[in-house]
């Protein structure tokens, strides 16, 4: 069969340079469209039940919300495993599905089920789906903070922290929200407005009035009312009764009772009504001041460099829309990290390619065979790029990284090497140049030599990555894609060998051909000859030293660490702060207040600090009050202290300021890690 390829190649050559042409624009698209990240997502389709739980013990949360919701939920088509976890006023059920389903079937399974268990959850619990986003989703933090050396307008902290939540949520959100590629936009920090009316007892009890009684004629005073049509004068008029209250000074003029007196008994006379905030579950900080934090959360499936950009442009358009003395300070853009990996993978690929491409010219003799082999690079890897787009790889450093341009062109190499080496014979043998029909038949004599050990050399290298498709879970996740790419590479470059390279070497090696060994071979075989000489006479012990370095090499891996996959520099540090259990979240903000302001004046490498504490808005994470994550951004290097002599690594460093945090704060224990290793390791 290869053979006959070799033969329509050639007989149509024109064919094949148009398909090339064609596979150089697909190739080239389907880049423009691959989705590009530092890392594989290792997630699997997962959909997670929240519910909202007010002023119940987690016992009774487990008893009446949680086992009711997992029973309903069991037996789902494509389940693969369920979780759960209750806390106080919060009951969260996860599923995690198999890695072939679709994620918006499996919600739309969820949401079918849990209608049957509605009517059975206390008042008020009113179960949410979570967004269609991922474990490495949190593409973009951001703070919705005061301005330095503006005048605030309202004195209290309480006070500032309610209108930056309210900044946040009906400003900020919604304008993000509709960034094309967001799933959520959530929320953690500041706090809720709410009107609190705080009855005074005795005052009720003079009035006839209970608290339950009160609160039910507040709540008849607070709705509209529509009162139907009237038609005058051949005009149509609505008619409704504007009864719903705005502010608080509405609210205490409410009346709650006439008597025989002139004027009504009215909220304020048996109660006060003040600003306050409901009961926070989270909170956030920067540089040791409270703030609200703002999460950009990715749809599952999309671009994370391109949807971050989409989101930090979205973010600069805001200025003119925020309240005076409000602005918007971004804190973490995932984008930044994939660009720095993008060159580094660019320019890792583009110096790989011109080294072998070196190479062959130095080592093939003939210039003209080294630019037809150093074509196979770019097209091999053009292959590589169309079927990630088709089985929905993404480029990263597990997938570009793994590419092998010496490896890809090897069996380029070894036919266009024997067609150079078949013209020159042919060419001494008549004693003059060749005729294009000629050459094309010494081509086609020349590759059909190679062509059965050519595709069996590369084939056994392509069947090397086949254990790695056989992997499952996470390492599945992580190293399939790699071997995919490695093999859809391989695979096009074994194609363009056999149809390819034939039809350019047909058309391109004409005139006088030689083939000779140029000085760099000739030198590499007078070390080698007497080398391969002195091995032959003493088999026994090159036979004899092979294996002790065999057994050398065994012992010494045994003593090797291990790592999952290699530490990638994200730039900016993570710390997982763990304070006593049960301290409740207005400590815990005073802890971190004090921590993050200790960090800045401690450590002058560290550019600036955020941290969020306890649970969001939308509880894809929900860590209870006394935990937060620390995030850490550095100024450049060179400005770094230096250690023995040396600028101190970036590592030394994290791991200096969590050991200094542990030792300041003695209730603080301290992990060290970066914001997607820190996703890794809680997934």
């Amino acid at each position: 069969m290869i053979r006959h390829v070799i033969d329509f190649s050639l007989r149509q050559r024109v064919v094949v340079i148009l398909a090339c042409t064609l596979l150089l624009g697909v190739g080239l698209w389907s880049l423009r469209d691959l989705p590009i990240d530092a890392v594989p997502d290792i997630t699997s389709p997962q959909v997670q039940v929240n519910t909202e739980v007010p002023a119940l013990a987690p016992e009774e949360v487990e008893q009446r919300v949680t086992r009711p919701i997992e029973m309903e939920l069991s037996g789902l088509p494509g389940v693969s495993e369920m979780r759960s976890l209750t806390k106080f006023g919060l009951s969260q059920v996860t599923l995690q599905f198999h890695d072939d389903v679709d994620i918006y079937r499996c919600r739309q399974l969820v949401s079918e089920r849990m209608q049957g268990v509605l009517d059975h959850l206390p008042p008020g619990s009113i179960p949410r789906l979570s967004p269609i986003s991922t474990g490495l989703g949190e593409i973009l933090y951001y703070t919705v903070a005061w301005k330095t050396n503006v005048p605030q307008p309202t004195a209290s902290l309480e006070g500032r922290l309610i209108e930056l939540h309210e900044a946040q949520e009906y400003i900020v959100k919604p304008f993000l929200r509709s960034t094309p590629g967001i799933a959520e936009v959530n929320t953690i920090g500041g706090k809720e407005r709410q009107v609190l009316v705080q009855p005074d007892p005795a005052k009720l009890r003079q009035a006839n009035l209970t608290f339950g009684e009160l609160a039910d004629i507040i709540a008849a005073n607070t709705e509209n009312a529509g009162g139907g049509i009237v038609n005058r004068e051949g005009q149509k008029l609505i008619v409704r009764a504007a009864s719903r209250v705005a502010t608080e000074q509405e609210i205490a003029e409410l009346p709650v009772k006439f008597g025989g007196g002139v004027k009504p008994l009215r909220v304020k006379d048996l109660a006060d009504v003040i600003v306050g905030s409901g009961i926070r579950t989270g909170a956030a900080t920067e540089n040791g001041e409270e703030t609200v934090l703002g999460t950009a959360m990715m749809l599952a499936g999309e671009n994370s460099r391109i949807v971050a950009h989409r989101v930090g442009e979205r973010l600069r358009q805001l200025g003119d829309k925020l309240p005076p003395g409000i602005e918007v300070r971004v804190q973490y853009d995932r984008s930044e990290l994939v660009d720095r990996t993008v060159s580094t993978v660019r320019t890792n690929l583009l110096e790989g390619a011109i080294f072998v491409v070196a190479i062959l010219l130095a080592l093939l003799g003939n210039w003209r065979a080294a630019l037809i082999v150093a074509a196979a690079i770019p097209l091999s890897f053009l292959c590589a790029i169309l079927g990630m787009s088709r089985f929905g790889i993404s480029g990263n450093l597990m997938s570009l990284g793994a590419v092998d341009f010496g490896l890809i062109i090897d069996g380029a190499v070894v036919i266009v090497e024997n067609i150079v080496r078949q013209l020159a014979l042919r060419q001494h043998k008549l004693g003059r140049v060749l005729t294009l029909e000629e050459r094309a038949h010494t081509v086609l004599s020349a590759s059909r030599q190679m062509a059965n050990p050519m595709f069996f050399g590369v084939l056994i290298i392509t069947v090397v990555y086949v254990p790695l498709l056989t992997l499952s879970g996470i390492e599945g996740k992580m190293f399939r894609p790699m071997a995919l790419t490695v093999m859809l590479a391989l695979g096009g470059a074994l194609v363009l060998s056999i149809t390819l390279m034939p039809v350019l070497c047909a058309w391109l090696l004409r005139g006088k051909i030689s083939e000779h060994d140029n000085a760099l071979v000739r030198a590499m075989k007078w070390v080698y000859r007497p080398t391969l000489e002195k091995a032959l006479d003493r088999r026994w012990a090159v036979v004899c030293g092979a294996v002790l370095i065999v057994l050398l090499s065994g012992l010494a891996f045994t003593r090797l660490g291990s790592e999952f996959v290699p530490k990638l520099d994200e730039g900016s540090t993570t710390l997982m702060l763990y304070r006593p259990v049960g301290q409740n979240i207005e400590a815990s903000v005073e802890d971190q207040r004090r921590t993050e302001a200790w960090v800045l004046k401690s450590f002058p490498e560290v550019a600036g600090v955020f941290g969020r504490i306890g649970t969001s808005a939308v509880a894809t994470d929900p860590m209870p009050a006394n935990e937060a994550d620390l995030y850490i951004r550095y100024t450049p290097r060179s400005t770094w202290r230096t250690v023995d002599g040396r600028p101190i690594t970036k590592v030394a460093l994290a791991d200096l300021i969590g050991a200094e945090i542990r030792s300041a704060f003695t209730n603080t224990d301290v992990l060290v890690a970066q914001p997607i290793e820190m996703r890794f390791n809680e997934m």
